[in-house]
Parts: structure tokens; C-alpha cells; sequence
């Protein structure tokens, strides 16, 4: 396993009107955020909000391509983002659900105290699969075949790369004290996009270069 401290390359907000910066995703043009009673949107380049849709956005955020999902409690809410209507509500796989990610059709979905990840069927919420942690699981995405997962015990955090059937860990990078990861997104090869829960900013952090 790879240990190594994570680096910062920029610092996001905080953001006027949100009570904490909860799911993260990335859209291939602009990073949005769950900030409570909204999504937001800004532009990665120049750190200025865009847009908001008004919804529950407490936990996780995932988007497929066209739709965003957003947790809300024990359930999904799956969102055009043009428009901000809710197309389709499916139950999230229990209480205490945090980060979200989509892959390939389907979505997976952290339940934070339990240090577990879902994998469900994005229509349905049918589970499964089921990936177990030995820490507190917060934001969830993966890129390039690989799944990255946050952590948020004890005053540290953490970004994991794990084996998707099994949970072991073969990357950590070690964020640096006193902040936290809530929301989890990569973006292209080089970085993720990391929630900082109440201090209302998205961090960027570069994601290491080089094979598994």
C-alpha cells in the first residue's frame, strides 16, 4: 500500500448561503456541490457560482452524463439539471447514507457509520454489491476503472483508492490537519474535487500520475 500527503492545488469558497458543502460531482464543464437546501454550480477556472437548483442536499451528489443524483435522507433523487425537475425518486440502501458515485449504469452510495459502499441499481436502488471499510466512508467516485473513497474519523482525513470487490486499500493520501473530506468527484487524470463539509469550500487536490 502507498502512503502519501495530499496536495491542495486550490481552495474553493466558501460560499455565500450554504450551511456546508456536502456531495460533490462534475459535470466536464462545472463543479457542483450540495450545499444544504440547494445544489450549486461554479466554474472551476474562475470560482464563481453559476447556478443553484432549490432541493434537499444534505449528503451525496452523482452525476451520469445528463441527470444528477442527489441524496436526500433514505432517498435519491434523480434531477435534470436544466430544468431542476426531479425525473425519478429511488430509496437510498439504508440511514446514514453519504458520498455517491455513478460507473458504468450503476450508482454507489456510502453509508457513513456502518464503512460501507453500495453499489445499486440506479433505477431501482436494488443492491448490489457491497464494499466494506475499516473507516468512516464520506464521499465515493471513480475514474479510470479505479474507486476513491473519503474518510472522516477522528479529526483526519483521508482519500482512498481500494479494490472494488474486496475493500483493500492500496493508495492513501493524507489530508492535511484539521481538514476534512465530505464530497468525493474526480476530474480528468489529475485531480479530485473534495467537499470541506462546514467550512463551506472545495478543495481541489491532485490526484497522483502513474499506475496502480
Amino acid at each position: 500500500m502507498k502512503r502519501a500527503a495530499a496536495e491542495i492545488i486550490r481552495e474553493y469558497g466558501p460560499f455565500e448561503d450554504v450551511d456546508g458543502v456536502h456531495g460533490v460531482t462534475y459535470d466536464g464543464s462545472q463543479v457542483w456541490f450540495a450545499g444544504g437546501h440547494r445544489l450549486v454550480a461554479f466554474d472551476p477556472d474562475s470560482g464563481a457560482p453559476r447556478r443553484s437548483i432549490a432541493v434537499a442536499a444534505n449528503a451525496g451528489t452523482a452525476f451520469d452524463g445528463r441527470y444528477i443524483f442527489q441524496i436526500d435522507g433514505s432517498r435519491i433523487r434523480k434531477i435534470d439539471p436544466q430544468t431542476g425537475s426531479v425525473i425519478a425518486v429511488i430509496p437510498a440502501p439504508g440511514d446514514g447514507v453519504s458520498g455517491m458515485a455513478w460507473a458504468e449504469g450503476t450508482l454507489w452510495v456510502a453509508r457513513y457509520r456502518e464503512r460501507k459502499i453500495y453499489q445499486i441499481d440506479a433505477g431501482t436502488g436494488e443492491v448490489l454489491r457491497t464494499v466494506e471499510s475499516d473507516r468512516f466512508v464520506t464521499g465515493v467516485t471513480w475514474t479510470d476503472g479505479e474507486l476513491w473513497h473519503g474518510t472522516w474519523e477522528n479529526d483526519a482525513s483521508e482519500l482512498r483508492r481500494i479494490d472494488p470487490h474486496t475493500g483493500e486499500v492500496s493508495m492513501i493520501l493524507e489530508m492535511p490537519a484539521g481538514i476534512g473530506v465530505s464530497g468525493l468527484e474526480a476530474a480528468g487524470r489529475d485531480r479530485f474535487y473534495c467537499g470541506g463539509g462546514k467550512s463551506g469550500k472545495v478543495r481541489a487536490v491532485r490526484r497522483p500520475a502513474g499506475p496502480a
